[in-house]
This record gives structure tokens, sequence and C-alpha cells, in this order.
């Protein structure tokens, strides 16, 4: 079953982001983590952080062992630009923008064996004697 986990307008340029993102894909996710945690680009943060993210979605919320978990798919698109204006000569002023990604992550892993339902103890519920009623 594949997990997938989304980090959308992250302040950054989708084409640095891909450059981080293509080192990892294909890899495992434990591979993934060290290498990012060692790359000194600024958008390695990002990339780690949705990376994490889909490793927790599949271990809590899917029950796949977390030591199994592969990247499948990891892509980055680019999300919303704003515009904005930079002071020039004489003045004018030139349009700029500023470009942000959604960066999708996709793992799959072993699916971890589901726990058996713990059997309560059949005791005999003690017994209490019944309160009696007082008449007047």
């Amino acid at each position: 079953m594949s997990v997938k986990a989304v980090a959308k307008g992250v302040r950054m340029s989708p084409r640095k982001v891909g450059v981080v993102a293509s080192l990892v894909r294909g890899r495992s996710v434990a591979d993934a983590l060290t290498i990012l945690s060692h790359t000194p680009r600024r958008s390695a943060v990002p990339v780690r952080k949705a990376i994490e993210s889909a490793k927790a979605n599949a271990d809590h919320n899917h029950n796949l062992k977390a030591d199994t978990l592969q990247i499948v798919a990891i892509t980055v698109t680019p999300g919303v630009r704003y515009k904005r204006y930079r002071p020039a000569a004489h003045g004018r002023a030139l349009p700029f923008q500023r470009r942000t990604s959604h960066i999708t992550v996709v793992v799959d892993g072993e699916a971890r064996a589901p726990k058996k339902p713990v059997q309560a103890k059949t005791a005999e519920p003690s017994k209490k004697p019944a309160a009696k009623k007082e008449t007047k």
C-alpha cells in the first residue's frame, strides 16, 4: 500500500528543490534521511520533513514497518508565484516573482502483522448486595 505526504507552499524555487529530491529518489527512507542530513543545501530541510511525514503516516496510520519503507516517488511541482516589485533607477519598479514548490513523497513498505486483541480475564463480577430501601 502506498502512503503519501505533501508539503505545499514551500518558499523555494522548484528547480532548486528538484535537485535535492533527485538525490533521494528510489532509495530507502533511512538512506534518504542520512543523505539529506549531510546535504549542504537549504532545500534539504523541507524535503527531509516531507519524507519524515510520509514515514510517520505509514507507521502510525497505515501500520507499515518503518525500517522497510522505500521511496516510490518524490515529485516537486511549482506552487503559487508571489508577484513583487524591486526598485530600479529613475523611479522605476521592476517586477519579479517569488516561486514556491509543492513536494509530494510516496513511500511503500512491508505491512506489520496485525496485533491480536487482548482477551479480558473472565473473572466473575463481584456481586454486591442490593441496597435495602428504607420505608417510613
